[in-house]
């Protein structure tokens, strides 16, 4: 009797050890203050009473500018174990500069997917980015909705409306569920809510945000289709000749259905946009996944296998920091935007926020506000 109750409470012991952090992180909320553009921040439910009280409502802040022009939705979160994204929502909503035209962003598109590491990745429960003011602390999200929010997985997913088989995992991947449904999976409930919010605001431009590994031939690029195809060609040619990195244009499949890069096009006016920047704690060859090495983007293991010509970017000893991964997307989003306004000037935007160059050389941390120093009104918690 005594063996199996000492079993029992050795099994309690691993469990709580086990539970309690992972509790405490689902509990933590990040911090991001309103810089002086944000006009208003309301839930996506807005457009879709069916996500209302549910894991999968979240924040959307508006930027609005003093001259009417056109609108653009940044999503960030899709994948929340591709972190650069929601950081660079954070520094748009505390930094960007809005003087014609609207910009909605949402840090955690995948809001159930923030609250926790993706199970048996080794990924830290979380990351921190240096401040002036002090370290500033993120959670570590995984790249679906968690199994404790979305239950049971199909065995097979069934894209709607296509009908195309996809892996079971899928039907937690808010990149393989749009343009979403009003009584489908949780997951396929938030792209249907922002489907619904590009269509009744008439967004003219949606941009997605991730991160994938450098040996994953889709990185370090803009992903669009073919009517957004000029303005990616446009923007990426900027980058590299006026600012110096690279950042390639890859076709939307026509025939892979679910991405946000296709059905958000093919469902809507608007004209989407996926930007990839080389995330390489993705890597499965990585040394141990780190804090460090989320933020800094140095790993020996990696460093071999671009030596050996197996990666997909150009990397060296100095690694693929958080700084260049956020001052590329900063960079990228702001080009694609000059490119829109260009060619549709009566929708046109006229935005400013600090970009690669600058990102890269004064530190991400340098532009992030003190929530302790910021009026109360003005500090969201996420």
């Amino acid at each position: 009797m005594m063996r199996k109750l000492l079993i029992l409470v050795v099994l309690t012991l691993i469990v709580l050890a086990g539970g309690i952090p992972l509790y405490i992180q689902r509990s933590y909320k990040e911090e991001v203050v309103a810089g002086p553009s944000v006009t208003d921040v309301f839930k996506l439910s807005k457009y879709f009473d069916g996500i209302k009280g549910t894991i999968a409502d979240t924040d959307v802040f508006e930027l609005k500018g003093a001259e009417e022009g056109g609108k653009t939705l940044i999503i960030a979160g899709t994948h929340a174990n591709e972190p650069s994204a929601a950081l660079l929502a954070y520094f748009f909503i505390e930094n960007l500069e809005v003087e014609k035209g609207t910009i909605y962003v949402i840090p955690h598109f995948n809001r159930s997917g923030s609250l926790g590491p993706q199970p048996g990745g080794g990924f830290p429960l979380y990351y921190f980015v240096d401040t002036p003011w002090g370290e500033k602390k993120f959670r570590m999200g995984d790249r679906g909705f968690q199994a404790l929010d979305q239950w049971p997985d199909p065995d097979v997913y069934v894209h709607y409306p296509d009908g195309q088989l996809l892996s079971y995992i899928d039907a937690r991947n808010t990149n393989r569920s749009w343009p979403g449904r009003p009584d489908g999976y949780l997951a396929e409930k938030v792209s249907f809510a922002a489907m619904e919010m590009i269509r009744n605001e008439g967004i003219d431009v949606v941009i997605d945000l991730h991160e994938a590994e450098a040996m994953y031939p889709v990185t370090n690029c803009i992903v669009a289709p073919e009517k957004s195809m000029p303005y990616a060609i446009g923007a990426a040619f900027y980058v590299k000749g006026r600012e110096k990195f690279e950042n390639h244009v890859e076709s939307s499949p026509a025939g892979y259905r679910g991405l946000s890069h296709r059905e958000i096009g093919d469902w809507s006016d608007a004209y989407p946009f996926l930007l990839e920047s080389p995330g390489v704690h993705l890597d499965q060859i990585t040394a141990a996944k780190t804090p460090e090495l989320i933020i800094d983007g140095i790993d020996p293991f990696v460093l071999k296998a671009g030596e050996k010509g197996l990666l997909f970017v150009p990397y060296d000893e100095n690694g693929f920091s958080m700084d260049r991964r956020v001052g590329q997307h900063s960079s990228v989003i702001q080009e694609i935007l000059s490119q829109w306004t260009k060619k549709n000037p009566d929708r046109g935007f006229k935005v400013s926020a600090p970009k690669h160059a600058d990102i890269v050389e004064n530190g991400l941390g340098f532009y992030f506000k003190d929530p302790s120093e910021a009026d109360e009104d003005k500090v969201f918690l996420q």
